[in-house]
């Protein structure tokens, strides 16, 4: 092979190289920023901590999986399916990263995020669940809820922002507006990423002394870490009253990151089934041409200044 096709021009093997590698810049530079956070661990707290997973098997298994959720995508756009993926867990439990490998392959128009700010004024007189339902998704959409109605169960019981009959009144609708849900043919998957008290110190101290992290910690957060057994009591109560057949509850084990990833990953693909989806093949038309028309030069005091 002489690195050419008919019609097209020669292949720049090294620019092919250089494209595929800054394909896989983002999640690197997630990476080196993980290796950032552990040297900072170790200024914060001298106790051993166990290895976390060999680097090449997490690129490689991440890599495969983001394969598969690519496939995944293309046969929920193609059977018009309908998925909802909750996301729940402690301030800190690694939910947002989970939700960044799983859409970071992924088309925007068909997966996307839903985190939604706390509900206005005129939101917290409609019935709970209605800014909710105005993200659920079409056919051929998935939508993560990066935390989700179970907000009553959890931040708003703890810290006092519901009554005891709307908590009350969220345990008896919940159930029932799920299993709504999944008559109507939407998917409801629901994880819940637990980690354990010591681990959640130790990334809120991490978020204290990284700059680049501190805006993470809001006063709410800070408030959450002192009720740490009050978030329990509710989130036991949450599991127990809202795990149900048709939207049962799955949790995560999350101390360490990378596996948590990984294993949130390989469980969803394994709870919609899915198959290959032929796609027509794709070839680039030949560019036309017009003898008349001269590309015009940009003024210079136009260009970004080239630092780099």
């Amino acid at each position: 092979m002489d690195g050419t096709r008919a019609g097209t021009r020669p292949f720049d093997i090294e620019a092919i190289r250089r494209e595929m590698a800054d394909d896989f810049d983002e999640e690197l530079e997630m990476e080196l920023e993980d290796e950032r956070l552990e040297r900072l661990v170790s200024e914060i707290d001298a106790s051993p901590r166990p290895p976390s997973m060999d680097r090449r098997v997490y690129f490689r298994e991440l890599f495969r999986l983001q394969h598969e959720l690519v496939r995944l995508q293309d046969w929920v756009q193609a059977q018009k399916l309908r998925v909802v993926v909750i996301f729940e867990g402690r301030d800190s439990a690694g939910k947002g990263g989970a939700i960044k490998r799983i859409t970071q392959r992924l088309n925007p128009r068909v997966c996307r995020v839903a985190a939604l700010p706390a509900p206005s004024e005129r939101e917290r007189t409609q019935w709970y669940f209605q800014r909710y339902v105005a993200h659920l998704p079409a056919g051929g959409e998935i939508v993560l809820f990066d935390r989700s109605w179970y907000n009553r169960a959890g931040v708003e019981r703890v810290m006092g922002f519901c009554t005891p009959d709307q908590y009350e009144e969220f345990f008896q609708s919940a159930p029932e507006f799920e299993r709504m849900l999944v008559r109507s043919g939407i998917i409801v998957l629901k994880y819940w990423f637990s980690i354990t008290d010591q681990e959640q110190e130790l990334r809120f101290n991490m978020r204290i002394h990284d700059p680049l992290k501190q805006w993470k910690l809001s006063p709410m957060d800070v408030e959450s870490r002192r009720r740490w057994e009050d978030y329990t009591k509710a989130k036991e109560v949450m599991l127990a009253r809202t795990h149900i057949p048709e939207a049962p509850w799955w949790v995560v084990e999350a101390v360490d990151k990378k596996k948590a990833r990984l294993n949130c990953i390989s469980h969803l693909l394994t709870q919609i089934p899915y198959g290959d989806v032929e796609h027509p093949p794709v070839h680039l038309p030949e560019r036309m041409r017009h003898e008349d028309y001269a590309r015009q030069p940009v003024p210079q005091d136009m260009f970004v200044p080239a630092l780099f």
